[in-house]
């Protein structure tokens, strides 16, 4: 799978104490950011995560990209006991920008998917600037909008999505409304985490991902499975074209032993022991 590294911004503010997510706003990210964690080590374990808070005072980084999934869980914990104020969602984004620019390994995407529960309070027209800075530094921006789902959140959001994502995917902007079943599974369902063979039906959307989901199952109803489903295919296709390759050369190998140099089909010998091919005269020397 894709070799990424990510930044998640938790949304920290005061709003994500609300009960109507369950157990809470703040807690129905946590889950969904492990999973989230989980879904970007396996799908390659050369990516790496890394976490911030965007409520409060301000922004601020948790745990640098990682692979440990300790230090996200501890910089959660942390954030748990600075639930305040709102959120700040332009610097937050900036910020977690910045730490992606210095990732050491600059093969990997840049990747930012932030969590939304509170107002926006930031300006469309800025939001629409930073979107487009994005996008010309490649590096995408994905939206999981909970909690406060009102019309102006969601236009602030969709304008900024609309200017961020490029003509290969990428960024993606969720809305998952309050239901029985928990954050972390309704987002299994999207394509932020299923990529782009999620369709456009996943939970956020309100539609039916089986329609176009390749195993036949539809993450709405069973995320686990369709994301398991999802991992074995991605490991079974790695393991044939390791497979194939290791083949091809085999093959090569054969090839260049069977090749035979000019003239190997003659004896080394002939049949009184001395050496074969054109019979030349005796060396004489030369006295004159």
């Amino acid at each position: 799978m894709v070799l990424e590294a990510v930044m998640i911004v938790v949304d920290n503010s005061e709003s994500s104490r609300n009960g109507d997510y369950t157990p809470t706003r703040f807690e129905a990210q946590c889950d969904a950011i492990n999973i989230l964690f989980q879904n970007v080590i396996q799908g390659n374990p050369e990516s790496s995560v890394g976490l911030m808070s965007m409520g409060g005072k301000g922004p601020e980084v948790l745990a640098t990209l990682t692979v440990d999934q300790g230090k996200i869980l501890e910089g959660l914990h942390r954030t748990k006991k600075n639930i305040r104020g709102s959120a700040h969602l332009a610097t937050g984004i900036q910020v977690a920008h910045l730490a992606l620019k210095h990732r050491q390994n600059k093969s990997q995407r840049a990747r930012i998917v932030v969590f939304v529960c509170s107002p926006v309070e930031d300006l469309e027209n800025d939001l629409v600037k930073l979107a487009k800075k994005m996008k010309k530094t490649n590096t995408s921006v994905d939206f999981v909008l909970f909690g406060d789902i009102d019309d102006d959140n969601h236009q602030k959001l969709r304008a900024f999505n609309e200017q961020v994502k490029g003509s290969d995917g990428g960024s993606h902007l969720e809305v998952i409304p309050p239901s029985s079943k928990l954050l972390s599974d309704q987002l299994l369902a999207t394509p932020i985490l299923l990529g782009e063979n999620a369709g456009q039906g996943g939970a956020g959307a309100g539609g039916s991902a089986a329609e176009e989901f390749e195993f036949g199952v539809d993450p709405s109803t069973d995320p686990e499975l369709a994301l398991a489903l999802r991992m074995s295919m991605e490991e079974e296709k790695a393991r044939q074209e390791r497979a194939a390759r290791a083949e091809a050369e085999a093959a090569g190998q054969n090839t260049l032993e069977t090749v035979k140099e000019e003239n190997e089909s003659t004896p080394l010998l002939g049949k009184d022991g001395e050496p074969s091919g054109n019979k030349k005269d005796d060396d004489k020397m030369d006295t004159s």
